[in-house]
């Protein structure tokens, strides 16, 4: 089978050379369209949790989304957040957006390098006596993070703040792409929503991060290309090396 137009289920990239490389290598095209958007819960949504945000010292971030619902959330429900809670996120980014809610003072603010180990490590001895409260997705698993947590005999709860809603793509021609690019299991939801008999017959599809394989293989798609590895950290270079095994 040729590989001509390539679907790729996210916004465009600001840097577009590694997919224009590939795309003059081998003569194909890329689309981008999301395949969802992440909005936060309404106040209703979060109250039916039954989460009171102030039984806690601690709050864990993975996300600029989950910071923007959480304050937003706040403010709606007038809940008015203590200076001294402390706030851990996965990354230094993650960390720098809490400046747009919050004075940004070192001694509350900690991130990791982007894995739950590395969140973890923060708390260490010094912060292990916090109640925490991991921000999360409707549709994000907290699995590696929460498993951590209970080994190491933290205190703390999950709180769901954002939810991924499916976009509407009944307007985008499926069938004419010959390959597919999912991120997020959201994606896969947006697929079965938006196309209810969708087959995949010949079409090939690329999962990126681990997440996304258990929804791809639980929705009976077949995975063609597994992204990222050590040899196709991006998935323009995991494109890249598929095509190349074609020729």
């Amino acid at each position: 089978m040729n590989i001509k137009k390539i679907l790729i289920s996210q916004n465009a990239p600001r840097i577009l050379s590694q997919y224009q490389a590939v795309s003059e290598k081998f003569g194909v095209s890329f689309d981008f369209r999301p395949f969802f958007k992440i909005e936060p819960l309404t106040s209703r949504e979060f109250r039916a949790q039954r989460i009171n945000v102030l039984d806690y010292t601690a709050v864990v971030f993975s996300s600029r989304h989950a910071i923007d619902a959480f304050f937003s959330l706040a403010e709606e429900l007038r809940t008015k957040i203590p200076e001294t809670m402390k706030y851990f996120c996965t990354t230094e980014a993650v960390a720098m957006y809490l400046q747009k809610h919050i004075v940004y003072r070192k001694r509350k603010i900690f991130f990791g390098t982007g894995t739950p180990e590395s969140v973890v490590a923060l708390i260490g001895p010094k912060h292990k006596g916090e109640k925490f409260l991991i921000a999360m997705s409707d549709s994000s698993s907290s699995e590696a993070l929460t498993s951590l947590f209970t080994a190491n005999h933290l205190q703390y709860a999950t709180g769901v703040f954002v939810k991924s809603v499916s976009q509407d793509l009944k307007d985008l021609d499926l069938k004419s792409y010959d390959m597919v690019v999912f991120y997020h299991p959201a994606d896969v939801k947006s697929l079965q929503e938006n196309f209810p008999d969708f087959r995949q017959e010949e079409m090939k599809m690329v999962s990126y991060g681990r997440s996304i394989v258990r929804a791809m293989e639980e929705a009976g798609l077949r995975i063609d290309v597994k992204a990222p590895s050590p040899e196709a950290p991006s998935v323009a270079s995991a494109i890249e090396l598929y095509l190349k095994s074609l020729a």
